[in-house]
């Protein structure tokens, strides 16, 4: 089950005596990396244990945008986390805004208010540096000194490195996918809805979707091999496609503000528009390039839905 509230809307309308309670995990969970999939594992088995709801506390928007006056773009949307944290086997979500009063709220507030009673916690299950309430007074230790049961998932280190949110978006920005898999545990992926484009794509014989990704962050520009999940859809397996992420050179005389995703599903045919996508990609193919007209254009787009079949062929799509 699935809210998202502000904080005075908590208790009104969250308290249920009858519940079981809840196991509690607390943060922004961007990308739900390796490190953040031990804490949900964990979560899960502490809240069947004891009969409880495992239950995330997060936030609709990056708390540095308050913080600091600006936030780093997103690996995952609220949206996109939502998804995510249902896959891992969340059973409660509690995202919230993150505005003056939640900032300036104590810990210990927080704990009692939100915590006990608006989730009745029984256990708590943290990332080994998770912090909350004001000035990030909220830790473990305080917890404890207060008689929760806490539970500190370690941290999960990949190649000698930490595994961090920074770090895979650090790798994402470069095109990276190797290291940034590596860190997340599967693919890197974006998430949005399709929207209509220019029908380019139909005309030249290869009908496209266009993904409006909400701000989230994605691969440098070029042509990828990926894989793709309609996730309304009862049967969500996985279709494979050749995107293209860029400017469209060859046909946008002046150049969009911010790149153009459009994925190609290869042996698909089908109304897509308004559909919620995921797209993994899978392996770069190579960079976008202007074409000196629409028929060679047409010619490099059948080679790279080729090299894209060949390169998802290992991995059975």
């Amino acid at each position: 089950m699935i809210k998202t509230f502000r904080l005075a809307d908590i208790k009104a309308q969250l308290h249920d005596p009858e519940s079981g309670g809840s196991v509690v995990s607390i943060g922004m969970f961007d990308g739900i990396h390796l490190g953040h999939q031990e804490i949900l594992k964990s979560n899960v088995q502490r809240a069947r244990e004891r009969g409880a709801r495992a239950t995330v506390i997060t936030f609709r928007s990056h708390p540095k945008r308050l913080l600091l006056g600006r936030a780093p773009r997103t690996l995952t949307t609220l949206e996109h986390r939502l998804e995510l944290f249902e896959r891992y086997g969340m059973e409660h979500v509690l995202a919230l805004a993150f505005d003056e009063g939640l900032r300036s709220m104590d810990a210990l507030d927080f704990v009692r208010e939100v915590c006990v009673e608006a989730l009745g916690v029984r256990h708590f299950v943290l990332g080994f540096d998770s912090k909350f309430g004001h000035d990030r007074e909220g830790t473990a230790e305080l917890l404890r000194e207060r008689g929760f049961e806490v539970e500190v998932v370690p941290k999960i280190t990949v190649r000698g490195r930490a595994v961090s949110s920074t770090v895979i978006r650090e790798a994402v920005e470069l095109g990276d996918l190797e290291s940034a898999r590596a860190m997340l545990g599967r693919e890197v992926c974006v998430f949005g809805r399709v929207v209509h484009g220019a029908h380019l794509g139909r005309e030249l014989g290869f009908p496209t979707a266009n993904l409006d990704l909400h701000h989230e962050l994605h691969p440098p520009p070029g042509v990828y091999a990926c894989r793709a999940r309609l996730v309304q859809r009862e049967r969500q397996e996985s279709i494979g496609g050749a995107c293209n992420i860029g400017f469209r050179p060859t046909v946008t005389p002046e150049p969009s503000p911010r790149p153009i995703i459009e994925v190609h599903l290869l042996d698909f045919d089908g109304d897509l528009y308004g559909e919620r996508m995921e797209l993994e990609f899978v392996r770069r193919l190579r960079g976008e390039k202007r074409f000196a007209d629409l028929e060679e254009l047409k010619a490099q787009i059948a080679l790279d839905t080729q090299a894209a079949r060949e390169a998802l062929a290992p991995l059975g799509g």
